[in-house]
Formats: structure tokens, sequence, C-alpha cells
């Protein structure tokens, strides 16, 4: 009898940890941060991946042109962090995606990301008037083809921010309303 008991407290234990690890959290606190959707204001918005850029590399010598005048050579103790997004309006109504983002470290310090010229930089984040059921990026668009299938939101960071973690993106939905929160692997 109590070998019966042991094996069916077993497989109780064995269904209770399974069906507790169904399901994702929206907000994960480890590096499975890709791909989570959160909403600010009325549009969704879903990480596609975020990571410390290389310009030497060809694909990332991409994401780091059309960069502002005289914001193009990294410090010492800096480097380029990029974050490809994803946009989707599930409303009726024609909606603004966000145009306003930054990144918090564990220290409270915020970053910015750099306003890139989207002529000369395919993959830029760029705010946009977003019909029912519209994303961004835009369907075949560079950006929407590319490897990280986001629209880019490029931040040059100290490196200290290695030592700072967690990294969150705060997404500002314009006209105010609720603030999404992703947290970033880095």
């Amino acid at each position: 009898m109590s070998g019966r008991l042991l094996w069916i407290t077993a497989c109780v234990f064995g269904l209770a940890v399974g069906l507790g690890a169904c399901g994702e959290a929206s907000q994960p606190t480890s590096v499975l941060n890709n791909g989570v959707y959160v909403t600010s204001g009325p549009i969704t918005y879903q990480l596609q991946v975020s990571r410390e850029l290389n310009p030497y590399l060809t694909e990332d010598a991409q994401y780091v042109s059309g960069l502002p005048t005289g914001a193009g050579a990294l410090g010492a103790n800096q480097l380029w962090y990029g974050v490809f997004l994803w946009a989707k309006n599930q409303t009726k109504h024609s909606e603004l995606t966000a145009h306003s983002f930054d990144i918090v470290d564990s220290g409270n310090h915020h970053y910015y990301p750099l306003q890139l010229n989207a002529g000369l930089n395919g993959y830029a984040w760029t705010p946009q008037l977003l019909p029912p059921a519209g994303q961004e990026p835009k369907l075949n668009t560079t950006a929407s083809f590319g490897p990280t299938q986001g629209g880019l939101l490029l931040f040059k960071l100290p490196t200290a921010v290695y030592s700072n973690r967690p990294l969150t993106l705060e997404i500002f939905p314009p006209g105010g309303g609720k603030q999404g929160d992703i947290s970033l692997d880095l």
C-alpha cells in the first residue's frame, strides 16, 4: 500500500510541475524575452530580438547606418545595442505607434535611442499611423524581410550596463496611456 501511495504522490507532483510550466509569463525575468507581447496604449508590441551590435560585421554595419551627425564613433567604454520591435494595431481605429522609448538599468539610469535617418537605414523604427490590423514594420520592407523582422531602436550604451542588469525597455504611447515594459537580455 505504501508503494502505491508513493507512486500516486509522485504522479501528482509530476502533474503539478508540468502544469505549472504551461504558458509563458508576459514579462519573463530570464533570457526567454524574445517574442513577448506587451500592450502600450492601443498598440501591441513584440520584441523580436535585442543584442549588442558589432559595426565591423557585415550584418550589423547596416544597422548602425543613418546616424545623426557626430554620433558615429563609440568611446572606449561604449557599445551599440539594437532593439528590434514589431507592432500591430488590433483595434478597429487607426492608431499611432510609439515614438518615445528608453532603456532603464537596475541603477535607474535612462538611455534613449538615437534618431536614425530612415532614408539611409531601412531598419530604423519610425512612428506610423497604423490602420486596423496594420503592422510595423510594414510588409514587404527591408525591416520586415530582414533577419530580425523588426524595426530598429539603436542605443549607444556605456559598457557599465553589464554591471547594472537587468535592462528594461519602456514604451511610451503617444497621447499617454499605459506604458509597456519589456525585459531585455544583454
